[in-house]
């Protein structure tokens, strides 16, 4: 399998587009839905299906106070084959809208995950990783008779196992973390506050609202700006309003009116933010290729100009063709860096420095600086 492990694609950009038709949610059942959608369409998928928590009762506090769990009808199954063949039928109309380099996140508790996971393999999507969300504010575990549920788990799948160039923008979300690879175990609080939607008696709308963080490091590190996501289990609409706000293009499904209408409004008030805090993360070693040529041809460098390192220990001289000299010797800036240094190799773009009147310039400074007038001309 081939990843892509870059922040930006190798093609060009897309732009942000604000069409109303780019945030939409569509009202009805999930599977009928997605079959009116074209296929291989979808670039990310984030699923957050009922979990079948199978309460048989209410649930009550030590001092016999009510518990505000889900008691929905939509999270009520007659068997766990009843179940079994609700997921397997989602999770098929998923695969087919994804497009071939797709990929899809399901979230769910012990309830049901390992079921769904299963299913997954089954119907030949290819498992990436399983997430741990850690909850750092869980609800109690009111009975004493079970560990505290702290967690909820989240699979990360491919379309299948021969899926290539899916995104994983690895570069970017590692620096946001300090450049420290970034973990499968993740926490943030569950959603409260004024994140929380309320309805009109001020109780929660929703059972299972997730925590926009929670979706913002899903969406930036699965997918890029422009990209199509779809939520099938819409909800209160935390995926459309974090895929709106990161320049993304969102569809949602949602078989209740009153949570639908809750998140198109919630959406509408979202604005995007600034093309610049959104844009592809490029890496030097996806960026264009540039020649130490190309910079004496744009006249950044100047034939006959000297090069030194950082400390003026060295000193090279800058050819018209493109090569430097050292003394008699003749080579790339990589072959003469090194060869200064006694070195078997070097990286010269980091190496060497370009003398100017306001002091030592590093000459990687000048190849981004030729990098950015590339794009601009693209443009």
């Amino acid at each position: 399998m081939v990843m892509s492990r870059r922040g930006a694609p190798s093609r060009a950009p897309r732009g942000v587009s604000e069409s109303t038709q780019q945030h939409r949610i569509l009202i009805g059942d999930c599977v009928a839905e997605m079959a009116k959608l074209p296929a291989s369409s979808v670039d990310l998928v984030f699923a957050d299906p009922p979990y079948n928590l199978q309460l048989a009762s209410d649930l009550k506090r030590p001092d016999d106070s009510h518990v505000d769990a889900v008691t929905d009808d939509w999270d009520k199954f007659d068997s766990f084959a009843s179940y079994d063949a609700f997921t397997k039928g989602w999770l098929n109309a998923c695969r087919r809208v994804l497009k071939p380099a797709g990929t899809i996140w399901v979230i769910g508790s012990y309830h049901n995950i390992f079921r769904v996971g299963a299913m997954m393999q089954d119907l030949g999507f290819w498992i990436l990783n399983d997430v741990i969300w850690r909850k750092t504010n869980p609800m109690p575990n009111f009975r004493g008779r079970r560990f505290t549920n702290a967690h909820e788990t989240m699979i990360w799948a491919s379309r299948d196992a021969n899926s290539k160039g899916y995104t994983f923008n690895y570069e970017a979300i590692k620096a946001g973390n300090e450049d420290v690879q970034v973990r499968s175990d993740w926490t943030f609080p569950l959603c409260t506050g004024d994140e929380r939607l309320k309805g009109s008696d001020g109780k929660k709308l929703h059972p299972t609202q997730k925590p926009e963080a929670l979706l913002a490091r899903v969406i930036l590190s699965a997918s890029r700006p422009d990209d199509l996501v779809l939520d099938p289990f819409n909800g209160t609409g935390t995926t459309g309003a974090v895929a709106k706000r990161l320049g993304r293009r969102f569809i949602g499904i949602e078989r209740e009116a009153k949570y639908a209408k809750a998140a198109e409004k919630r959406i509408a008030n979202v604005r995007c933010v600034p093309s610049p805090s959104i844009a592809p993360f490029v890496t030097v070693r996806d960026a264009p290729r540039v020649a130490f040529s190309a910079l004496i041809e744009r006249g950044l460098v100047s034939p006959g100009a000297l090069l030194v390192d950082a400390k003026k220990r060295h000193k090279a001289t800058v050819r018209a063709d493109g090569a430097v000299s050292l003394g008699d010797t003749v080579g790339s800036i990589h072959r003469i860096g090194a060869l200064a240094q006694g070195l078997d190799a070097c990286n010269g773009w980091t190496f060497w420095h370009l003398q100017t009147p306001k002091g030592l310039k590093l000459i990687d400074e000048l190849r981004a600086q030729f990098r950015s007038e590339m794009a601009e001309s693209a443009e």
